[in-house]
């Protein structure tokens, strides 16, 4: 008897930061037949720092970009909310359109940047949309996607309340979650290397040294790590 794989939503910033922190464990999801849903909130229009830069060209460019990394894991539905990119807040309006994708969507699960990750060690300050994007995620989850009165009009446009099961935060400041992508690190790279806009070659041996680390706190080659919120329980 076929079991329906349910559906898993994923929320970033930018193009190119799921693949940063969670291709490889996506790609097997993607693999067992759960279908996989992408959103990204900015419209990536800062990406570019050269004078005179053509921004609508760029915007194009990294939509294409993002379809083409997502596609390599196996995932075809890509959505893009087209906020500035660079100045996000997490507005009520952006909870609103979060919320709207979850009831329509309907995951039972959810990954979100960390909204609580300011510093990562002594060389990164963490950019602020990924702060923006992961708490408008996470206040979309709970309460506003599952609470009937919050953002009645949703209901008028036919999306009903959905409770989400569980919450993946990506890059979190405390993980407590660490999964072996050792079979998937090659395909990992091959969609960061989709986004050729923003990378170069060297972001193989950036992952590489970033998820072998990660790895030895399970004992594997490589591993990607994550904070688990579970709603609902099992």
């Amino acid at each position: 008897m076929h079991v329906q794989q349910e559906p898993i939503l994923v929320i970033a910033a930018h193009a190119d930061d799921i693949e940063f922190a969670a291709a490889g464990t996506i790609a097997k999801w993607a693999a067992a037949g759960h279908p996989v849903t992408y959103c990204i909130v900015t419209d990536g229009s800062a990406g570019s720092n050269e004078p005179g830069a053509n921004l609508a060209t760029l915007v194009a460019r990294r939509q294409e970009e993002q379809r083409a990394a997502a596609a390599v894991l196996g995932v075809h539905d890509v959505r893009f909310l087209g906020y500035r990119d660079g100045i996000l807040q997490p507005t009520l309006d952006l909870r609103r359109e979060l919320t709207r994708l979850i009831r329509e969507v309907r995951p039972f699960r959810v990954l979100c940047q960390d909204p609580t990750l300011v510093f990562a060690g002594n060389t990164y300050i963490n950019h602020p949309d990924h702060r923006a994007a992961g708490e408008a995620a996470l206040y979309a989850v709970f309460p506003s996607a599952e609470t009937r009165p919050i953002f009645p009009e949703l209901l008028a446009e036919g999306y009903e309340p959905h409770k989400v099961r569980e919450l993946y935060l990506m890059f979190p400041s405390a993980p407590d979650l660490y999964l072996d992508i050792s079979d998937r690190i090659e395909q990992k790279i091959e969609s960061l290397l989709c986004h050729r806009s923003q990378l170069g070659p060297e972001v193989a041996d950036w992952v590489r040294t970033w998820d072998a680390e990660n790895g030895t706190k399970i004992g594997v080659a490589y591993a990607e790590t994550f904070r688990v919120i579970r709603l609902v329980d099992n």
